[in-house]
């Protein structure tokens, strides 16, 4: 099977692609830095440049696994960070960025993965959320708000795709 995982230049991106490897899963681990995956490519990942705000980035990133490979079947939408800050002080410029890496990008990303999955009848698509999506805390009400609209957006997903065999996975650390 084959797997695309976003953010797989550290923590849980990085660590989702190591325990793929091991259990025989072609890899492909994407980041905007991607010099800091070279330990991941020596353990036989792929590595792609992807910014999963750049359109084209991410439409680059689909093509070229399914040029390579024929299929999807997994795809970790794992990319993602917090804004933190009074919600009065963070200005909305960095409020709408937070928006595009954690919600819109993982979004476009699943547009672009969902037709090959439908049409192999089978795939999985789990998306990393956090607990911040359920709770809420001061100085942090941009990022809880992306969670939360993450945590929507998987729910909506999963009863929409669920009838062609393509599961949702929702994931809250924390």
């Amino acid at each position: 099977k084959t797997a695309l995982i976003t953010g797989g230049s550290a923590g849980i991106g990085r660590a989702t692609a190591e325990l793929l490897l091991r259990n025989g899963y072609k890899v492909y681990a994407g980041a905007r830095r991607v010099e800091r995956m070279k330990g991941l490519e020596e353990l036989g990942a792929k590595v792609l440049a992807l910014d999963i705000t750049v359109d084209i980035s991410v439409k680059n990133a689909v093509d070229t696994i399914l040029e390579k490979e024929g299929r999807l079947d997994v795809l970790v939408n794992n990319a993602g960070y917090g804004a933190h800050g009074a919600v009065e002080d963070v200005p909305i410029d960095e409020a709408r960025r937070q928006f595009e890496v954690n919600v819109f990008g993982l979004a476009r990303l699943t547009q672009l993965a969902l037709p090959h999955m439908r049409a192999a009848g089978s795939g999985t698509i789990i998306n990393i959320s956090s607990i911040a999506g359920k709770i809420t805390m001061p100085t942090g009400g941009w990022y809880h708000a992306s969670k939360h609209a993450v945590e929507a957006y998987s729910d909506a997903l999963r009863l929409e795709v669920a009838q062609f065999g393509i599961k949702v996975i929702l994931i809250e650390p924390g």
